[in-house]
């Protein structure tokens, strides 16, 4: 079975492009610490076009947290933002690319607010 962290970085890899980063050029790289081991994942974003690795290079920014926050950051059980403040993610870098990123991962599922009510929005006529 493939975790939520994978599918996430496998569904924006297979995007190719996302107008929600149209604006944003830079390279994100994610530490997932776990005791001594460590995975990467490395995101090159080019006005909005998206290239995904497990290649362990210098980035512009470095999120470091859990493999499980992670988990739950992808699934939409947790919000980015709210992990930083409470400490439980780590940034070095452009901060700035990590608030964009925010953008794509999904809202959570009892949330209310604009992500999750357009999600589901059909037109009336």
């Amino acid at each position: 079975m493939v975790d939520a962290t994978t599918r996430f970085f496998e569904d924006l890899d297979r995007r190719g492009y996302d107008p929600l980063l149209a604006k944003s050029s830079g390279t994100l790289r994610l530490d997932l610490h776990e005791g001594a081991q460590t995975t990467h994942w490395l995101l090159r974003v080019d006005q909005g076009r998206l290239q995904v690795s497990r290649e362990d290079q210098d980035a512009d920014t470095v999120v470091g947290t859990s493999p499980a926050l992670f988990e739950e950051l992808a699934a939409g059980r947790e919000h980015g933002v709210a992990a930083l403040l409470r400490g439980d993610m780590t940034v070095s870098g452009d901060l700035q690319l990590v608030l964009q990123m925010e953008r794509l991962f999904p809202s959570h599922p009892d949330a209310r607010g604009p992500r999750r009510r357009f999600h589901g929005y059909t037109e009336v006529q």
